[in-house]
Parts: structure tokens; sequence; C-alpha cells
């Protein structure tokens, strides 16, 4: 599947690691490398700001340098909002993912400290730099959502399942439809709405296409017939009442 490798360059935090797992196993991604984290590794603030992308932590594997960490790399990719003078082509990651779906051998997207952002000397590394379109006036991602991007570019190059707008229940059976039709038509007689008397088939014919339209689910129609069946109940208290 071509999935690209996530390289954290000297992380800082590791509850911010933990939200990188998270973002990463949401679209995909199971294989997270870094390169001396600032407070070690394993670290228990990782754990709960995973939550639950536990197998990402897990098989992590630190490197103490960036040269060791890409070695088995062929395609190198560089975030950073600015190039800091280092001339490469620089691709969105949408581009990106494009050419990790296509491209043979092993891509890593490597992402900088959350304080500062990759070094120059990190990014000479790269062959591509991925950045995206962001306010000039406030270019500040945190850690998690540039690796979320990332990541959601790249799944929308795979089958991942996508869930439905809705939830889909099925419609109810025809007699139970039929059921709700009969029972609205007996609570509108007594009512004495079809009226006049001649007209009551083409009435019934309009009511019965529109509540057939909807295609309701049994739930549903369950839920109809006891507003009915109550709308009737108070029309005959009331009655009896008077």
């Amino acid at each position: 599947m071509n999935k690209p490798i996530i390289l954290l360059v000297r992380p800082q935090l590791g509850e911010n690691i933990g939200k990188v797992a998270r973002a990463m196993l949401n679209f995909g991604l199971t294989e997270l490398r870094m390169v001396a984290p600032r407070d070690g590794w394993p670290n228990v603030d990782a754990g709960p700001s995973a939550a639950g992308a536990d197998i990402i932590l897990e098989k992590a594997i630190v490197y103490d340098d960036m040269a060791s960490a890409v070695a088995d790399c062929e395609h190198i990719y560089a975030t950073t909002v600015r190039k800091r003078g280092v001339t490469k082509p620089v691709i969105t990651p949408q581009e990106a993912s494009q050419h990790i779906h296509r491209d043979s051998g092993k891509s890593i997207i490597m992402f900088g400290p959350e304080r500062s952002g990759l070094e120059s000397d990190d990014v000479t590394i790269a062959r591509h730099i991925i950045t995206v379109p962001i306010n000039p006036d406030f270019g500040s991602l945190n850690l998690a959502q540039a690796v979320i991007l990332c990541a959601y570019e790249w799944s929308k190059t795979q089958n991942l399942a996508i869930p439905p707008k809705n939830e889909i229940i099925s419609p109810a059976p025809q007699s139970e439809l039929d059921g709700m039709i009969k029972q609205l038509y007996a609570a509108l007689d007594k009512k004495g709405y079809f009226y006049p008397e001649e007209r009551t088939s083409a009435t019934q014919r309009t009511l019965r296409n529109i509540l057939t339209k909807p295609a309701w689910n049994a739930l549903e129609i369950r839920t109809l017939r006891g507003i009915i069946n109550a709308l009737d109940k108070d029309s005959r208290k009331a009655k009896r009442d008077k």
C-alpha cells in the first residue's frame, strides 16, 4: 500500500507524540520513527493522549541521528512552512500522497520539533518539501495537526471505508405501513374528515401517496401510530368530559 513512514525529529512532549500516534492510526498509518526525543523514550505521557493507538507507540523506533532514521528510505519529504533557504521542489500534502502512492520504495515524511520545526540541515536531506497554503500572519500548526494533514491526504489514495452520511435503516414492511394508514383513516373518519363522502376514495389515495413517499422505517411507523393513538384518545376523552 506504500504507506509512508512518519518521522518525528527531536520531538519534545510525550503528549504530542501520543497525539501523533492517534492521528496516524485514524488514517491507516502504522510506522513511527523518532530521532532523539527530548524527554527520552518510552514516555509515560504518550499513552493517554494516544487514545488507544498504543500499537503505534509500542512499535515506534528511536534513532540517534537523522542519517540512521532515513537510511533505508528512497523518498524523503520534509514538512515546513518555509524553504529556509534550501532549494527543493515544494509540493502540497495531496501531491506528496500521489507521489507516495505511485512510487516504489519506502517513503518517509519528516516533522520537526514542536517549538521550531525542522532545521535547515534537516531539510537538506529531503528530496521534496511539503507545505500547505496557510495564513501568512499565523503559520503555526501543532505537531499532530501537521501529521494529520499528510495522513488524511494519503488515506484519500486508498480505499479506506467511508462511513455513510446517515445511518441506514431499511423501510418497514408494507403490512406495517398499511396498518398505520388504516389507523389514520379510522381516526380521521371519526372526526368527519372525509367529506363530502363521494370524495373519500380520492382523498384516501392522496393521503396514501403522501405517506408512502418517505419510506418510513419500523421505528418511525411505531412512533407515528403512537401519535395517532394519543390524539384519538384525547379526542375520545374530550367527548366524555362534555
